[in-house]
């Protein structure tokens, strides 16, 4: 007996991934999915797990700033299958390497913002707030 694959609507795959009806349909559009979509008998989207997991990833790439003509490129080499391999680990390893750069950045932006919410912690306890930015910003 052939075992039959859960397929989602695109409701359901919004609630799941975050992700509007919209984005979904654009994304498809923008060849996005390894897979094409599938569709019920009535024209519906029918989206499987796997494309769920997929999404999930390309959330994540997306928030990380990977453009959407990257995330084809590496589409595109999914698809082409075997031979492609070093390519999407070269695009991989590249996307890493700006997400570390973007983490550095913002450590080092929190450790200023740090300091300063420590400086107006200071000056709150001690009653002298007001005195703060008179003269510029002040800076330990």
């Amino acid at each position: 007996m052939a075992v039959t694959e859960e397929t989602l609507s695109i409701g359901t795959v919004s609630a799941r991934t975050g992700l509007s009806a919209h984005t979904l349909r654009f994304y498809e559009q923008e060849g996005l999915f390894v897979d094409p979509v599938r569709r019920d008998s009535a024209g519906r989207r029918m989206f499987t797990h796997r494309e769920v997991e997929w999404l999930r990833v390309c959330v994540r790439l997306r928030e990380t700033g990977m453009s959407l003509p990257d995330i084809r490129r590496y589409v595109e080499l999914v698809r082409r299958g075997p031979g492609t391999e070093q390519e999407r680990f070269a695009l991989l390893r590249g996307h890493e390497a700006k997400v570390r750069r973007q983490v550095a950045q913002l450590q080092e932006s929190l450790g200023v913002i740090e300091a300063k919410v420590a400086t107006y912690a200071r000056h709150l306890e001690q009653g002298t707030a007001d005195g703060l930015w008179r003269e510029g910003p002040e800076c330990d």
